[in-house]
């Protein structure tokens, strides 16, 4: 074959309209999606690049331009299968099944159209591409709507997004429109389960009560400063004072950093990282050389109030879910915190009294652990600090919006102040004179004999 007969054939290749190779799964996809109910109707409407519809072969000409007239009849193929059915919505519970791809189309990447609603609907009545269009498959967007007919647009809905498997890594935009209200905003990466779009005040309690109760359990760092919060004091007094002290504290910096009393600095959440190690070092340490019960409470606050703000990162980005129940999701958040402290501490107070009496005396079964667990930590630590120095810190601007937020912190510390007065209370009075010693018996040096002296 000649160089002439080789240089033809591609040529004609290249010129004649072909059926696109099989592609991969994308690393990562954008989803823009609405949800507007209205009359006896609800309307979906999403926004995907056209790479992640997969096992369907574009008509192409050329370099890989899209046959824009040959593509039409198979977009609602693609719609259906990637989209649709991928994705339940529910009305008051019920799923909604009797669906509808009314429109299906590409766009241009540079279309603004799902900025609103409105203008998304409004983008399917306009002219479609002409075919002259130089458009790569993999630049083109899919734009879908799809139609549910329910029974009243004031119902109460949700969706089930399973719209993960478009990609490795998919970050969704979803806005929720209903008809008389204002619009409700969700991002969230992956497939989040369950969404309520305007919850009862129960549902957002049930959900926040279950991630409160799975986040101290996914919280290894948290999990290891109550360990060593209760290695010495497994006895009920000082237990009730030491935890009621850490909740107490925790619950304060939590409500305030969801509520934007917390600093918005990016450099913050690594120094909360950072103290939050450095508090399992610390308490790790005090219970090697010997820790007492009068001051151990007023730790237990102290770092408790650490803690909150460590709560409210991982709480921050599922707050959206709350609908109109702030208050009551963050209540409920915390009441899940708590359910998995005890929890844990029905698991490890057994035992450790187990431990002690049958393995390793408690004194050096007490330094041994907490030896590991201070190991450990000094490496988050130093890891943490590491992360942490790439920030740089500056002072914030004199003007009203510090003045509002030193006002914000003053309040704070007026609230911790009353708080940690209670503690005080409380322990005192959980202790009573004399029921306490200063040192458990068990960490108490062994008392002089004549023989010692």
């Amino acid at each position: 074959m000649t160089i002439r007969t080789v240089g033809v054939i591609s040529l004609l290749l290249l010129g004649s309209p072909s059926l696109g190779a099989a592609h991969d799964i994308p690393k990562s996809v954008t989803i823009l999606a609405f949800i507007h109910p209205s009359g006896d109707r609800l309307r979906l409407v999403v926004r995907v690049p056209l790479e992640a519809m997969r096992d369907v072969d574009f008509p192409l000409r050329g370099p890989g331009y899209l046959e824009i007239e040959q593509l039409e009849p198979l977009l609602r193929g693609a719609a259906r299968q990637w989209i649709a059915n991928s994705v339940q919505l529910y009305e008051e519970g019920r799923r909604l099944t009797s669906d509808s791809v009314l429109a299906a189309r590409v766009s241009l990447q540079s279309d603004r159209s799902f900025e609103t609603y409105d203008r998304a609907v409004a983008h399917f009545a306009e002219p479609r591409l002409p075919e002259s269009s130089d458009l790569a498959w993999q630049q083109a967007m899919f734009d879908v709507m799809i139609e549910y007919p329910i029974t009243s647009d004031s119902s109460h809905f949700s969706i089930d997004p399973a719209l993960a498997r478009l990609a490795d890594r998919t970050n969704t935009v979803l806005r929720f429109d209903p008809p008389g209200g204002a619009e409700r905003a969700f991002q969230y990466l992956g497939d989040p389960g369950l969404v309520r779009l305007d919850p009862h005040w129960y549902q957002a309690a049930l959900r926040f009560v279950e991630l409160g109760f799975g986040h101290i359990l996914d919280g290894i760092d948290h999990l290891l400063f109550v360990f060593c919060l209760v290695i010495p004091f497994r006895r009920i007094r000082p237990l009730v004072a030491i935890i009621t002290s850490f909740t107490i504290a925790h619950s304060i910096t939590l409500f305030a950093s969801a509520l934007g009393f917390a600093p918005s600095a990016l450099w913050f959440p690594p120094l909360i990282e950072v103290l939050i190690a450095l508090s399992i070092v610390y308490m790790a340490l005090e219970n090697i050389v010997g820790p007492k019960i009068e001051r151990r409470a007023l730790i237990a606050f102290g770092f408790g109030l650490v803690h909150g703000f460590g709560f409210s990162f991982a709480l921050r980005e599922s707050l959206q879910f709350a609908g109109s129940h702030l208050v009551t999701s963050l209540f409920a958040f915390n009441v899940g915190v708590e359910l998995g402290q005890l929890f844990v501490l029905l698991l490890v107070i057994p035992a450790l009294a187990f431990l002690f009496k049958r393995v390793v005396a408690e004194r050096m079964g007490t330094i041994i652990l907490s030896a590991f667990v201070a190991h450990t930590a000094w490496h988050w630590m130093l890891d943490r600090w590491t992360l942490l120095r790439e920030y740089h810190l500056q002072l914030p601007p004199l003007d009203l919006a510090t003045l509002a937020a030193g006002m914000r912190g003053l309040m704070l510390l007026l609230i911790v102040g009353g708080a940690g007065w209670g503690v005080t209370e409380l322990r005192r009075r959980l202790a009573g004179p004399g029921s306490e010693p200063a040192v458990p018996p068990n960490l108490a040096p062994a008392p002089r004999t004549r023989a010692d002296a």
